[in-house]
């Protein structure tokens, strides 16, 4: 078997088991919970139902005690909203070489003064 090969049938495989472990606990938690976004509290139905995702709230996808205590069902709005507030959270935790975070040097508003003043 070429290493090609190799590669495509572990991607598949890989594939196979995430959708297989997805699908567990999608079918588990919307048994487990009314089906509204744990946000926006907009309620879904059998017609949008595939609008409302199954979102772990420690991020770790393979973290699903059966008891659903990782689990909030969000819309795909909120859900990707969520996503989006930990990346920029994680993008501002960096630190400098002596542990104090890095702070914004641009001001905006550093000539206003002189253009109403009409200095500029």
């Amino acid at each position: 078997m070429s290493s090609n090969n190799k590669y495509d049938k572990a991607i598949v495989d890989a594939r196979r088991a995430s959708d297989k472990r997805e699908l567990g606990y999608r079918e588990l938690s919307l048994k487990m919970y009314p089906h509204i976004c744990g946000r926006c509290c907009r309620e879904f139905d059998r017609k949008n139902l595939h609008e409302l995702t199954v979102h772990h709230r420690d991020h770790n996808h393979d973290n699903n005690p059966e008891d659903g205590s990782n689990w909030e069902l969000l819309c795909l709005y909120c859900h990707d909203n969520e996503h989006q507030r930990q990346t920029e959270a994680n993008q501002g935790n960096t630190a400098n070489d002596d542990g104090k975070q890095d702070a914004a040097t641009f001001n905006p508003f550093a000539d206003l003064k002189s253009l109403l003043d009409g200095k500029n």
